[in-house]
């Protein structure tokens, strides 16, 4: 098995609430610094920014995970990861279709720029992609895995979004293959304060939103290789694969 350092809560300038620094040229270098193999591509509701991350980490030996961050009926934020980009796409179809239309005029909540490889503004988007959807966290769960996707409810251990804060316990049927961390903790304190067992992983992640942020806090996963079924593997702590915090 080898280790791989991974970040996999990281916003764009597309993320209303990041800096704009955040293109997708300035994450790669910054990761890279960082020593990270593995980054999540994150923006709220929204994965237009991701492809283009993607693609321009390839040339540097960065593994990217395509995905967003999304805000649940019950306000609770969740990670989703796609491996190919037609799955990825019908996400993105699903979250045009849901999210609360919100206006966003002259950028009030923020900028939200959909960039190419230049950082020109290909795209606007015109609603508040803080806001949220009007489908369940079990509902929207449900079809991440119907698109054979990556569902992490993201960093729990926060007095707001997270699963506890918002619902107060995990409901009873969810599935997910790991849950978020973030901020100054230790698992072991994590682990202790919501009396979760050794065999749900946890993923220790920034949420950058400045690049400074990113790789701050990490996950070593321990895998054969750097791919989509691998990681999957590793967050379920399958045929030997499986994550620790360092």
């Amino acid at each position: 098995m080898q280790k791989f350092k991974a970040d996999l809560h990281i916003h764009t300038v597309l993320s209303p609430c990041a800096d704009l620094e955040m293109t997708p040229a300035n994450i790669i270098k910054s990761a890279k610094e960082a020593g990270l193999h593995i980054i999540g591509i994150t923006d709220h509701n929204s994965t237009k920014n991701a492809k283009l991350v993607k693609g321009l980490a390839e040339k540097e030996g960065i593994f990217v995970l395509t995905g967003a961050e999304i805000t649940t009926k019950e306000e609770v934020h969740c990670l989703a990861f796609f491996d190919k980009d037609d799955q990825l796409d019908e996400f993105q179809e699903f979250l045009d279709q849901h999210i609360s239309k919100i206006p966003n005029p002259d950028g009030h909540f923020g900028y939200q720029p959909v960039i190419d490889e230049h950082d020109n503004i290909l795209e606007m988007i015109p609603y508040y992609l803080g806001a949220a959807l009007n489908k369940s966290i079990s509902s929207i769960q449900t079809y991440v895995y119907e698109l054979n996707g990556i569902f992490i409810p993201a960093h729990i251990n926060r007095p707001r979004n997270g699963i506890y804060s918002q619902l107060g316990f995990i409901p009873e049927n969810l599935k997910f293959d790991a849950m978020g961390i973030t901020g100054n903790t230790t698992e072991n304190h994590v682990r202790k304060h919501y009396v979760l067992e050794d065999k749900i992983s946890l993923l220790y992640n920034s949420d950058a939103h400045f690049l400074e942020q990113i790789g701050r806090n990490f996950t070593v996963f321990n895998m054969e290789r750097i791919e989509f079924g691998e990681i999957k593997m590793a967050l379920n702590q399958r045929d030997n694969r499986f994550v620790n915090i360092s």
